[in-house]
């Protein structure tokens, strides 16, 4: 330049991004549910995660810093957490700032663009680590009161020059968080070619010391929560950017050294699965998500550059926050992210997620430049900059002069100072104030939030409410013009709410004028939390901090009921809840507000639908009985229509972000109509499960009948419905099994064909038809190893529908697999409830195998085997291999048959040739038969004729045998509904329906004992009868006293193994 002395341009330098990860203490909620640590950090650079599921598989991974934070910590008496003792790793807030805080301002001081970046789920810690909590400051104020510290320190020939801006990007809009002024839709993200990208119209304060910056952050994070509250955004799902530039003017040298410092809160990083639109027609509710996204796609393309890869396009431009963020990703930045960990096993696919991101980031190669310049080129850049801003204004340029001189740098700063002046006189006012008034603090999901908002209650009355001229004046969802009325008087403060507006004191909703007590809790309309603070004489010294979030809302749902016993929570027998039971209480406990604000934004724009939360599997189990793993879900029911859906979390989270969307242009006066195809408040109608049946099998492994009436249980193991089903043995031909069909030994059955029919008959007094007549419902099952579910045909208008549909099932070589399914599991028969223009279950049999007697196939693994791998099931399964597989079967059947004729055979020619003779004690030959097996020794054998009735006899016995089992298999199917039914009842909330409810399980339980006790004493008196007729028939026969008695401890025994509920086979 010919108007300056020129300096040489510094070499960029090729820096990695600097990564550090840091694990926190347990939260509230993840103590409650009972987490396990899954971090270990073993040196201050590697951290392993371990996967709960599997304890075996670990992964380590390799950071520049790792952080332990997570125990071994107590508190000093200032409140600053501090290591137990000097053997602790435990990793302080200073430690932290020690190596990144300062690398920053090094950095900076050095003339280098700084950015930190922190990244995390919600809750993670990301937050704690930037800006801090209390008494412990986070890395941004230390590094903003160093600095000025380090100023102070300065020589005085040199000028520092420092000015903060603080924004925020929600839904890719821009907020200016210093400006009181809101944009309608937000600032705009401008590119210039020497600037690159920058917000225009963004506000940078002057400020000469750090008390500046503190009063500027004050200032942002209360027009943060004012906004949060006002537009009903979560601030965990906003990027927050802090930028401070500092700028060093050497006037002795003709030289200034420029430094941007980007300190980023980034928003949580929820995975997609977990948060998004899985699984919805809609696209994703979040731009937060997409941001999140597209700062992903960014690092794994530079990650991939930085490796050598072919790297064609950084989508820098995809988003708002890559924009902004050009320099610190790739460019000439200094950059360092600190990555926030859960050390809880509840979040671990979270955990991995954010560690392989962070593992990603540490790739990307930055080049930074010392950024210098001379005083003149400086004074024309400004210039540029002025005219860039002020476009053909028709202003005359000023001629350019050095920043040094008083121009219009000091004149920024003493107004800044004048306006920090004026807002310490205000905050000397407001805290005198709070010493003598009773006041609400709000209290916010985000912690850095909570207790910005203060609002006085004067003495007197005065209204809270959405109209500015109430003396409180509130803003959020649910809230109305005049909503409550607070009163000051005689020393004591009441609240009344305004016609039916919604106001909620320590989790209870009232109706009427209501005292307030120090440390009350308040919601007001869907969700506006507050904290009551009384009069000084009430006032102790409390820990305020146990009043947050989460304590409202735990308060909130064991007001209204919900519990982790509510919701079933099993004991594993040491006195422990569940810990997957108690994740999904933590679960519902969280979506419930937000279910409130649903139903709030809803009803404002007169959608006409109620949500309610509901635990999907809460009383199902699976066909052994194991419970299934439970999940929250929401049902939205349209008022109107009946019309209903189910949405799953996942769902659910992405249409409330579609809906504050829409909300938020209905608040800003903008259309708010949109198309039913794209409205979040709007499904096409669906199918809807109403519940489950199950039907124990165990008596087709006997081959007995089995028809009884079982409840369909739904969500809530509360009776939806009853089906009347038959499960009938028959034989190919279809006709019924009789008592002589009847099997001791299941084992009986083992390689034969088996047939029998499931039939449903009908349901009765369905529930979801009651509520609607137009509606409709189908059932369906899948038994084994079907590989499709069959559905009966649809049935509509009818409040007990009749069914009457039976469908035959054979195994053409029962497998003991199969066998063992019929003793030990039961069918499954699935309620499904149908909508005027939803889909029908396809109720069609097409990709089923069937024999060529049309009847449908189970136990086809072994079939399966034989198939040709390019063959499909079904009816495509051609006629002759049908055939050659029934001609395995008979052909096998032929081969036992003719075994035992042979076995029978020699046994017949012994015992012929033994019947003369006379040897004492000569024992016979054991019978190898599948009918009664007796070995016996006996002083005269029986004549030929004899042996004959011996063995037929026994046949007639064991008729009588199945048929007492059959019996007693009915009375047990009896007890095993009645003890379902009194596991599955809950006792009452209200104390006095407890002592009825008492007398009537006490009731239920003497029944159950009766039909158990009846049903045992008549197996016992059956089988007593058997054994007499036994001894009757055998007496007569010459056997000897210690035969008879051998072969009544045999039955005996065998009776005792019955009682005990012995389910192996008895061979005598």
């Amino acid at each position: 330049m010919s108007d300056g002395k020129m300096v040489k341009m510094p070499m960029p330098r090729v820096d990695s991004v600097t990564v550090a990860v840091r694990v926190r203490p347990f939260s509230q909620r993840e103590k409650n549910s009972g987490s396990k640590c899954v971090i270990s950090m073993h040196s201050r650079t590697t951290t392993t995660i371990q996967d709960p599921k599997n304890p075996e598989h670990r992964k380590t991974f390799t950071f520049d810093l790792a952080y332990w934070s997570h125990d071994g910590f107590q508190k000093d008496k200032d409140g600053v957490f501090i290591s137990t003792d000097p053997s602790s790793k435990f990793a302080s807030q200073k430690d932290v700032f020690h190596d990144l805080g300062r690398g920053i301002l090094d950095s900076a001081w050095q003339g280098y663009n700084a950015t930190l970046l922190a990244y995390g789920q919600t809750g993670s810690g990301k937050s704690y680590s930037m800006v801090g909590l209390g008494a412990n400051k986070g890395i941004i104020p230390n590094v903003c009161e160093e600095l000025f510290q380090a100023i102070e320190e300065r020589e005085r020939n040199q000028e520092y020059q420092v000015t903060f801006s603080m924004l925020e990007i929600y839904n890719e809009q821009i907020r200016d968080l210093l400006s009181r002024t809101k944009q309608p839709g937000g600032l705009k993200v401008r590119e210039d070619q020497h600037l690159g990208f920058y917000v225009d119209g963004l506000k940078s304060v002057p400020c000469g010391n750090y008390a500046q910056i503190e009063r500027l952050m004050e200032q942002g994070t209360k027009i943060r929560t004012t906004a949060s509250t006002n537009m009903n955004a979560s601030s965990s799902r906003s990027h927050m950017v802090i930028t401070i530039q500092f700028r060093q003017v050497f006037l002795d040298r003709d030289l200034t050294k420029q430094s941007t410092i980007n300190l980023v809160d980034l928003a949580g990083s929820e995975r997609q699965k977990s948060s998004g639109s899985e699984g919805d027609r809609l696209r994703e509710g979040s731009q937060v998500n997409l941001s999140l996204t597209n700062l992903g796609n960014v690092i794994s393309a530079l990650a991939d550059a930085a490796t050598g890869k072919k790297v064609l396009h950084i989508p820098y431009r995809d988003s708002v926050l890559t924009k902004l963020l050009q320099p610190a990703l790739g460019g000439n930045s200094r950059t360092t992210l600190i990555a926030a960990i859960s050390p809880a096993d509840i979040c671990y696919e979270e955990t991995l997620s954010t560690l392989r991101y962070a593992e990603r980031a540490k790739k990307i190669r930055n080049r930074a430049v010392v950024n210098t310049s001379t005083l003149m080129r400086e004074s024309k850049a400004e210039n540029d900059r002025a005219l860039l801003v002020r476009g053909n204004s028709g202003m005359a340029e000023q001629p350019a002069r050095p920043l040094a001189e008083a121009g219009p740098w000091a004149r920024q700063l003493e107004q800044a100072r004048e306006e920090w002046r004026q807002h310490h006189v205000a905050v000397a006012k407001e805290q005198w104030i709070m010493k003598t008034l009773p006041h609400l603090l709000n209290v916010n999901e985000d912690p850095q939030l909570t207790g910005v908002l203060k609002y006085f209650i004067q003495a007197g009355s005065c209204d809270a409410g959405r109209a500015a001229s109430n003396a409180i004046h509130l803003q959020g969802l649910g809230i109305s013009d005049k909503h409550a009325s607070f009163t000051n008087s005689d020393g004591k403060v009441t609240v009344t709410p305004h016609s039916k507006c919604k106001v909620v004191v320590n989790g209870v909703p009232i109706v009427t004028k209501t005292k307030l007590q120090h440390l009350d809790r308040i919601i007001l309309g869907s969700n506006s939390a507050y904290l009551y603070i009384g009069f000084p004489s009430e006032r102790g010294s409390e820990d305020l901090t146990r009043f947050d979030y989460d304590f409202f809302q735990l308060e909130r749902a064991a007001a209204e009921g919900v519990s982790v016993d509510k919701l079933g929570a099993a004991s594993h027998g040491d006195g422990k809840a569940d810990p997957g039971m108690l994740a999904v209480f933590q679960d519902y406990v969280r979506l419930m507000p937000l279910v409130a604000e649903a139903n709030q934004m809803g009803e404002e724009l007169k959608k006409g639908l109620r949500m309610e939360l509901k635990v999907k599997n809460l009383a199902a189990s699976d066909s052994r009985g194991h419970e299934l793993q439970k999940e929250v879900m929401v049902k939205v029911t349209n008022q109107r229509t009946r019309e209903v859906w189910i949405w799953s979390k996942a769902k659910f989270i992405n249409r409330k972000f579609l809906m504050e969307e829409l909300y938020r242009r209905f608040l800003d006066g903008e259309e708010s109509h949109v198309a039913q195809e794209d409205d979040p408040f709007w499904d096409p109608v669906e199918v809807v499960h109403l519940g489950s049946a199950h039907i124990w099998l165990q008596s087709l492994a006997y081959s007995m009948k089995l028809e009884e009436q079982v409840e369909f249980m739904n969500c809530e193991g509360e009776e939806e419905a009853v089906v009347h089903v038959c499960v009938t043995p028959c034989s190919p031909a279809g006709r019924a099994c009789g008592e002589e069909d009847v099997v001791i030994d299941p084992s009986e059955l083992l390689g034969k064909r088996m047939d029998f029919q499931v039939g449903l008959v009908r349901c009765l007094g369905v529930k979801w038809l009651k509520e609607d007549a137009g509606r409709g419902i189908q059932m369906g099952y899948r038994i084994y190893d079907l590989s499709s579910t069959l559905y009966t045909k649809p049935v509509w208008k009818m409040v007990n529908p009749q069914i009457e549909e039976t469908v035959q099932f054979t195994a053409l070589n029962a497998s003991q697999e199969f066998l063992n399914y019929l003793q030990t599991n039961a069918l499954i028969v699935d309620l499904w409830g149908l909508q005027e223009g939803c889909t029908q279950l396809d109720c069609s049999q097409s990709d089923l195998m069937v024999t060529s007697e049309g009847h449908v196939m189970v136990d086809t693994k072994k079939m399966s085997t034989l198939m040709d791998p390019g063959q499909t099931p079904s009816n495509q399964i051609s006629e002759l291999y049908m055939k050659l597989l029934k001609l395995e079967q008979e052909t096998e059947l032929l081969r036992d048959t003719n075994r035992a004729l042979r076995e029978e055979n020699v046994f017949l020619k012994q015992s012929l040739e033994k019947v003369g003779s006379t040897q004492q004690g000569e024992r016979l030959p054991h019978k190898p038969s599948n009918t009664l097996k007796l070995t016996w020794t006996a002083a005269h054998p029986p004549a030929a004729r004899e042996m004959n009735q011996m063995y037929t006899r026994p046949a007639s016995s064991d008729r009588e045998f199945a048929k007492a089992l059959k019996l007693f298999y009915h009375s047990m199917n009896q007890a095993r509904g009645q003890l379902l039914r009194l596991r599955q009842e809950k006792p009452p909330e209200e104390d006095e329906m407890l002592r009825p409810f008492v007398q009537q399980q006490a009731q239920k339980l003497k029944d159950f004992g009766d039909v158990l006790e009846s049903s045992l004493r008549r197996l016992k008196n059956d089988v007593a009868v058997i054994v007499k007729k036994k001894r009757e028939w055998l007496i007569p026969r010459g056997l000897s006293p210690g035969v008879l008695r051998q072969f009544a401890e045999i039955i005996a025994e065998g009776t005792d193994f019955l009682q005990k509920g012995g389910g192996r086979s008895l061979k005598v």
